[in-house]
């Protein structure tokens, strides 16, 4: 409308990654879009993530896009993207201009959406023709070494963006999503510029060549947990809480929520004055809320999901405690990431153990924002040490609490150690993975 252009929105979806998605999820999704683009339009505009896989398909968005391009050949379409996209050859070849995230955590969602947008609607104008080259890197980086607030992708991020001040209609570099077993995972880069096809492929490869020059630097090697909690209770001098990083089982990159081999190791090790967000576990919050505030509960907490992809069961966690607080476990994101968003992690029990406070919600929600403490009553900054189910985008509204953080090696299915995984499509020539 600010362009003085009319739009329609046929759909709004998300959902934590898992398992392959259901087909007819994917086929509702398409089909509510391109029923929308029969009636006829200037332009599409996509917001998608990019590594999309359903039980038939490798690569949806490539899919959505080529019917998309079966029913208007000739229509432009700007493709917004995450920067965990796995980009496959059919995203590159149908969409006009593609542009994806600069940060990671994902604070620039709007303005993605913004630089995908902006030569769109100049290209409709006649002012600009845009014009795209991209490529591909065969290496994985890990996803404990992809933030754009640490080397090597805040300088790549930082020429993206420089890329753009210089002339480029949009410049990016992805990192790629590993735990996809498709064919084209990995570093990846997409350059538009106006008409100038050597100088897309330019900047292109020059994109490629610094993650490629850089590629020991995105190797991560978990640490034994028990080395890790023996760590944290050993610092003395942090300004702030210890985060302790359960990054084996946060759900945005897929996992359960409901692990408890770090919690269990922090209990075990009796650390004291900390606050764990969270467990995933409805039928405890029910227990706890027909118990009611202030009643001691032994619970089987956590555990109650399988892994089929690590072939492992869940194992539940025996835990006694007071419970301390009940909420409807709805907040609104203060931000950075996501400023103002409606957040629903379900009913919500806190569960005091006397040296733990445990967060225990009904609908898995990566914490990624102080609102998400606030909803239950918690000052993390008060805290000596805060447990999180989160591998980045805790960094977002919390980082800046944390005196120290302790990356801990849990279980769960976004595992960050690369051998309890079987890569069976990815192929053993992508870099660190040969030999294997």
């Amino acid at each position: 409308e600010q362009a003085g252009l009319g739009y329609a929105l046929p759909i709004a979806a998300s959902a934590w990654p898992s398992g392959p998605a259901d087909d007819e999820v994917f086929e509702y999704i398409a089909a509510r879009i391109l029923d929308e683009v029969r009636q006829g339009c200037d332009a599409v505009l996509l917001d998608l993530h990019g590594a999309m896989v359903t039980q038939s398909l490798d690569d949806a968005e490539g899919e959505l896009l080529h019917r998309i391009r079966a029913v208007a050949r000739r229509v432009p379409i700007g493709v917004a993207l995450d920067m965990h996209c796995n980009l496959s050859p059919a995203m590159a070849e149908l969409a006009t201009v593609i542009a994806g995230y600069q940060t990671y955590p994902h604070v620039d969602i709007y303005e993605t959406g913004v630089r995908v947008a902006r030569p769109i609607i100049a290209m409709l104008k006649g002012s600009v023709t845009p014009t795209m080259r991209s490529g591909y890197k065969p290496m994985l980086p890990h996803v404990m070494r992809q933030s754009s607030m640490d080397s090597p992708n805040r300088e790549i991020q930082a020429r993206a963006r420089e890329m753009e001040q210089e002339g480029a209609l949009s410049a990016s570099l992805f990192v790629g999503f590993p735990h996809a077993d498709v064919p084209f995972a990995g570093v990846s880069a997409v350059v538009v510029t106006d008409n100038d096809l050597g100088l897309a492929a330019r900047w292109c490869d020059e994109l490629l060549e610094m993650a490629w020059e850089s590629r020991a630097q995105w190797v991560y090697e978990p640490e034994p947990l028990e080395l890790s909690i023996a760590r944290a209770a050993a610092i003395r001098t942090a300004e702030g809480p210890v985060v302790l990083l359960d990054h084996y089982d946060n759900c945005s990159s897929g996992g359960t929520m409901d692990t408890m081999a770090v919690l269990g190791a922090v209990l075990d090790a009796g650390l004291q004055d900390v606050a764990a967000f969270a467990i995933y576990d409805p039928a405890a919050v029910e227990a706890m809320a027909a118990a009611g505030v202030g009643a001691e509960v032994t619970l089987a907490l956590g555990g109650k999901l399988p892994m089929p992809a690590l072939h492992l069961a869940g194992q539940p966690r025996v835990v006694s405690g007071r419970v301390e607080r009940l909420v409807d476990g709805t907040y609104r994101n203060r931000g950075p990431m996501g400023r103002g968003e409606l957040v629903d992690m379900g009913r919500t029990a806190v569960l005091d153990t006397g040296f733990v406070q445990i967060v225990v919600i009904s609908k898995q929600v990566e914490p990624n924002d102080l609102a998400c403490f606030d909803a239950v009553g918690i000052d993390p900054a008060q805290k000596r040490y805060v447990m999180l189910k989160s591998r980045v985008h805790w960094r977002a509204g919390l980082g800046s609490l944390a005196g120290a953080v302790v990356e801990c090696a849990g279980v769960g299915v976004c595992t960050s150690d690369y051998r309890q995984l079987c890569f069976q499509r990815l192929g053993r020539e992508v870099y660190p993975l040969q030999g294997r």
